[in-house]
């Protein structure tokens, strides 16, 4: 084993970090702890980062423990990990009291690694803290680059995935289309937003829209809008997607669902920068930029007839492939500890560690639904686990169900009988309105935004079920 150096950071001289040093120098193996006594009256603390980068600087640490005592008064209510500059990035783990589930997620999110609530044993925080000193350190560089262009929650370091994030600064400063390719579930939107939000037009309106979940005969209303009297119920003038994004970002999204007639309005606007809404005569002046996503290969379609040549040049201007997470192996198991963190802070359950037999059966998974899949497969882990490690018994995949012998208890039963249920009748529900999601969100008494995100969480497509009919 190796790295045996923990940084301890005690704030306002909390007893909780005596504790922790002798639970680790009990350790068999040799560990060196250092405390750092930080006298502060408040959080978050103006010299923290300078006291901390001193001792790291002197005896450089594997692991930093930041104890926040409940007496302290907070200006800020979600921690940060501090910053140890130019020290090499260590993952930091909280110990607080006060922190509810929900704000240790943000916690997480925020950049710490894991959290420890007090009282301590033993058996219970060794195997945690060991976790963290056997871990790889992340490339500091990498790090560095992600904290750069605003994405320092993603987790990844593979060279392929680097590959691509290394461009968003570069494209994210000039204004011309950008076109991202990737299967569902690699991350397309998130890569948008990192290009918008780093761009010059980061100050105004990101507006995403997803083009395969918009019934055909609506997809020129809902971009460009309407006049009063365009249509039979248009009472009222209407501003499309296009107006909603003006000095911003519009992210179409499933771009080669879009229809031949509508692609031909988007090529105008692309090219002139200038649009009329539905039932209007008049010219308006658009300044947007159009970042564009595509699931499918777009030269495909382009053979099939499907998508104009003139229209995939025009967005193809700064081109981004995304790749999918079979090609980032390395990846597998950073992504899998953490979304079982996470599900396991949501569920008010330990944090368990993957077995290494779990994690060679994730590895050898195809994983046609990505990132967004292997989120799914480990929340479902983290249900069906009862101990301390998720073994390859509790990792369904393909849709499958656990092997005979696991136990699932009445609330994990009920769970997975919720999911199928979901699935089953938002199936349903598109079905009947032929993926028409104004009509299915009508009918089953929820707004559009609500139905997309129940869509997007059981990876339903809208316009799978545009051909479909009601029988009967």
């Amino acid at each position: 084993m190796r790295r045996r150096h923990v940084l301890i950071a005690n704030l306002g001289l909390s007893p909780e970090a005596a504790s922790l040093s002798q639970i680790l120098s009990d350790y068999p193996t040799q560990i060196t702890c250092h405390t750092e006594i930080i006298p502060a009256t408040t959080y978050p603390c103006p010299s923290l980062d300078g006291d901390l980068l001193a001792a790291a600087l002197a005896l450089p640490p594997a692991l930093g423990i930041l104890i926040l005592p409940s007496i302290l008064p907070r200006t800020q209510t979600i921690p940060t990990p501090p910053r140890l500059q130019p020290a090499p990035a260590i993952p930091w783990i909280l110990v607080d009291t006060l922190l509810a589930p929900e704000d240790l997620l943000s916690a997480l999110r925020s950049g710490f690694s894991d959290f420890l609530i007090p009282p301590f044993r033993g058996s219970d925080v060794l195997p945690r803290l060991l976790r963290h000193l056997d871990a790889p350190l992340p490339d500091p560089s990498i790090q560095n680059l992600k904290e750069r262009i605003r994405l320092g929650h993603i987790v990844g370091q593979s060279p392929a995935f680097i590959a691509e994030l290394q461009k968003i600064p570069p494209i994210a400063r000039c204004d011309a289309c950008v076109l991202i390719a990737g299967e569902t579930g690699t991350g397309k939107e998130v890569f948008a937003r990192a290009i918008h939000y780093l761009s010059p037009r980061s100050g105004k309106p990101f507006v995403a829209v997803n083009c395969g979940a918009i019934p055909s005969e609506l997809v020129e209303n809902e971009l460009f809008g309407h006049e009063p009297g365009a249509y039979t119920g248009a009472t009222a003038a209407r501003a499309g997607l296009v107006e909603e994004a003006e000095l911003g970002t519009l992210f179409l999204d499933e771009i080669d669902s879009l229809p031949l007639s509508a692609q031909v309005k988007l090529l105008r606007l692309l090219q002139e920068k200038e649009f009329r809404r539905l039932g209007s005569q008049r010219i308006r002046r658009a300044d947007v930029r159009v970042v564009a996503a595509a699931n499918s290969n777009l030269e495909d379609a382009l053979r099939n007839q499907r998508f104009r040549s003139d229209l995939f040049y025009r967005l193809n201007v700064l081109p981004f492939r995304l790749p999918p997470l079979r090609r980032r192996l390395e990846d597998i198991p950073l992504l899998a500890q953490h979304f079982a963190t996470k599900y396991a802070i949501e569920f008010n359950r330990p944090v368990p560690r993957l077995a290494p037999a779990a994690l060679a059966r994730l590895q050898a998974h195809a994983w046609p639904g990505n990132v967004r899949e292997l989120e799914n497969v480990l929340e479902r882990a983290v249900l069906l686990t009862n101990g301390s490690e998720v073994g390859p018994e509790q990792l369904m995949l393909d849709g499958s169900v656990a092997e005979h012998g696991a136990r699932i208890t009445f609330r994990q039963q009920k769970a997975d009988v919720i999911r199928r249920f979901e699935r089953d009748y938002l199936s349903a529900l598109l079905a009947r309105h032929r993926g028409n999601i104004s009509h299915a969100a009508r009918e089953a008494g929820k707004n559009r935004r609500a139905l997309f995100e129940l869509l997007r969480k059981h990876q339903l497509q809208a316009r799978d079920f545009l051909a479909a009919r009601a029988h009967g």
